[in-house]
This record gives structure tokens, C-alpha cells and sequence, in this order.
């Protein structure tokens, strides 16, 4: 089988700016996706462990509601479902300013906020609870306890699998093309329906996801490194 390659086609005509424009897209996608899901992620996974039963119950219900159910249906939930209940100036407002990539942000930004908060609580239930007790002793509150002792251990502790869920949440930011969110894959397709070129056209889409999760995840594993803290850490070569 003999196929001709014409990698031109990815910067001739408005190829390559349909490219910039779907990586810049994928980049704001996922980081403001990310922070609504750590901080998400960071309060349910702390209430998931706090002494109080009604607050643990409380973030409990979040993470398995959330987690529980595809990403393709919180996708169409936000888009579809969302914009008819709220005010009609509201609703008017989002869609004038791009309502189907909020709605793309919001729901990578609460799936992925119901994964990473089990990835924070894992970090809490790593660390002796001597650190709490200790905490106590000296005349902190419980919540002290975890804003100043028990919350900043954790997040050091979970670095090697939040940078694990990071990159799954960047991946996952092409779901949004299903809603017509103009982010890497919607415009690797729209390359291949204009040039017809299907081969090109995805080689460098996934070439350029290959770099984005890669650089993350170098970022992070000298981050990792960073914070690591000398007797429950240790540090990688």
C-alpha cells in the first residue's frame, strides 16, 4: 500500500491557525478545568475525613454522584440541561459568551474535583494521625489542625497521582468537541474535512497532545521532587 504524506497541508491556508487556535483552547479548557476540580478536589477530600458525620455524608454524596457517571453526560448536562433553568438574561449572556465552553468547564471541572478528592483523602489517611493529635495538643482547632498541618502534608503526598488525574483531565477536554467546544480535536477534524487529509491531520493532533502530557508531566515530577518531604517522602533519583 503506498500512501503519499503532504505534512504541508497542517500550515498551508488556515490549517495552522486552526491548530494554534485548538491548542490554545485545549490549554484554557484544562487549567481552568483543573482549579475548579482542585479546589473541589481539596475540600471534599477533606471533609471526606473530618470527625463530623454530616460533612463527611455531605462530600461523600459529591464524589459518588459525580464520579459515578460519564464525562459525555455532565458534558451534555451543562450545555443542554443547565442553560433552560436558569434567567433568561443568564441564559442569554452565556451564550453570547461562549456557553458550550463553560459548559465544558464545568463539567470536566466537577468529574475530575469527584476523582481528585479521592486522591486528596488517600493523601489525609497516609499521614500518621500522630501529625493530628500533635496538632491538637498545641491548642489548634480541628480546622487548623487541617489548614496549617494535615492539608499541606497531604497535598505533597499526592502529587505523583494528582499529576496522574491532571493529565487524565487534559485527555478528557476533547470530550468537549461533542458540544461543539473548538479545542484540539474539533479542529484536527475540521483539518481533515477541509484537506482530507485524516493521516496528517490526527498524527499532529496526537503529537501535540504527546508533548502537552509529557511537559506536565516532567513539570510535576520535578515538583514532586521539590516538595518532598525527607522521612514520609522519598526522593526520587
Amino acid at each position: 500500500m503506498r500512501y503519499a504524506f503532504h505534512w504541508e497541508v497542517l500550515w498551508s491556508g488556515q490549517s495552522g491557525r486552526w491548530l494554534l487556535q485548538g491548542l490554545a483552547t485545549t490549554v484554557e479548557l484544562s487549567a481552568l478545568g483543573w482549579v475548579l476540580a482542585a479546589a473541589l478536589g481539596i475540600v471534599s477530600g477533606a471533609m471526606r475525613t473530618v470527625p463530623w458525620r454530616p460533612l463527611r455524608a455531605l462530600a461523600t454524596v459529591y464524589v459518588e454522584f459525580f464520579r459515578n457517571v460519564p464525562l459525555l453526560v455532565w458534558m451534555f448536562f451543562w450545555y443542554f440541561g443547565v442553560p433552560p433553568l436558569l434567567p433568561e438574561a443568564i441564559r442569554e449572556w452565556l451564550f453570547r459568551h461562549g456557553a458550550e465552553f463553560w459548559a465544558g468547564t464545568f463539567a470536566l471541572g466537577v468529574y475530575h474535583g469527584a476523582r481528585m478528592s479521592e486522591v486528596i483523602r488517600g493523601g489525609i489517611q497516609a499521614i500518621p494521625r500522630t501529625q493530628f493529635e500533635a496538632a491538637v495538643a498545641m491548642g489548634l482547632t480541628t480546622f487548623q489542625a487541617y489548614r496549617l498541618v494535615i492539608v499541606p502534608i497531604a497535598l505533597r503526598l499526592s502529587i505523583p497521582p494528582a499529576t496522574n488525574e491532571s493529565l487524565n483531565l487534559l485527555k478528557n477536554s476533547s470530550v468537549a468537541l461533542t458540544i461543539s467546544v473548538a479545542e484540539l480535536t474539533f479542529q484536527t477534524r475540521q483539518i481533515e474535512a477541509y484537506t482530507a487529509r485524516a493521516l496528517e491531520a490526527l498524527t499532529a493532533g496526537t503529537v501535540i497532545y504527546l508533548v502537552l502530557c509529557v511537559g506536565i508531566a516532567a513539570i510535576m515530577a520535578r515538583v514532586e521532587h521539590r516538595f518532598a518531604i525527607p522521612g514520609l517522602i522519598a526522593r526520587g533519583g
